[in-house]
């Protein structure tokens, strides 16, 4: 058993590198659109620049997410799911930094830094992992991602849930009652499951949310494994 615990370690630590190693090889890429969008905003929105976002990476460790902001600042400081009653905050500039995921794109410092990984679970708030905590910690066994299986299967399901409310209550409780419960069991499909194939799709299906929906739709065909899996009681 001893031995077992050191050669799952050990992958996981393969795991890490193999992402660190592929953050490096995009950083140049991504540095250059930083380049070319952090003075546009700038220029456009003023500061700040960036928005950092506490994220759990376990039940108990807690870490710091960057993204570039796309939102008017909140002078209440409240960071959140973002529903309906905030949709009028979102700038015209981040809306196509939202539609494009570049404003993800800071997100690959958390990678270099060891805080997630490029394909897991999206890192969730303190106060959902607080109030579920049985649950997130099966889905926080493995590292958080920048995309994922939940994230590419119900993020259109989730906008559209959400875009219906109009308070900040109104989109807490939606999230809470159908969205938490439906993500976690992709994620935990993907736990199961997880394949250098499973990461490809994973990676093709992010990519095509870029693509205009008319010709998203072989993109948008799940693999009969995903389609009929068995609904896991969580």
């Amino acid at each position: 058993m001893p031995g077992g615990a050191v050669l799952m370690r050990g992958a996981r630590v393969d795991l890490g590198l193999r992402d660190r190693a592929v953050a490096i090889v995009l950083a140049p890429v991504v540095l250059v659109v930083l380049a070319v969008v952090c003075p546009l905003m700038l220029l456009v929105q003023g500061r700040p620049i960036f928005f950092v976002s506490e994220r759990m990476r376990t039940r108990h460790q807690a870490f710091h997410l960057l993204k570039l902001r796309t939102m008017v600042p909140d002078a209440g400081g409240a960071h959140g799911v973002l529903g309906g009653h905030a949709s009028a905050r979102v700038t015209a500039l981040g809306h196509v930094l939202r539609v494009t995921r570049i404003d993800e794109f800071p997100q690959l410092w958390n990678v270099l830094r060891g805080d997630i990984r490029l394909i897991g679970p999206r890192p969730p708030l303190r106060r959902y992992v607080e109030a579920y905590p049985e649950l997130y910690a099966r889905v926080l066994r493995q590292r958080p991602g920048i995309t994922g299986l939940a994230t590419v299967r119900f993020h259109a399901r989730e906008a559209q849930l959400l875009k219906r409310c109009q308070s900040a209550k109104a989109t807490d409780d939606v999230y809470r009652r159908h969205c938490i419960r439906h993500k976690a069991r992709l994620d935990l499909f993907y736990q199961r499951r997880r394949s250098l194939g499973l990461d490809a799709l994973i990676l093709y299906w992010t990519v095509s949310r870029l693509v205009p929906p008319r010709k998203r739709r072989r993109a948008d065909a799940v693999p009969s494994a995903l389609a009929h899996r068995p609904r896991e009681v969580i």
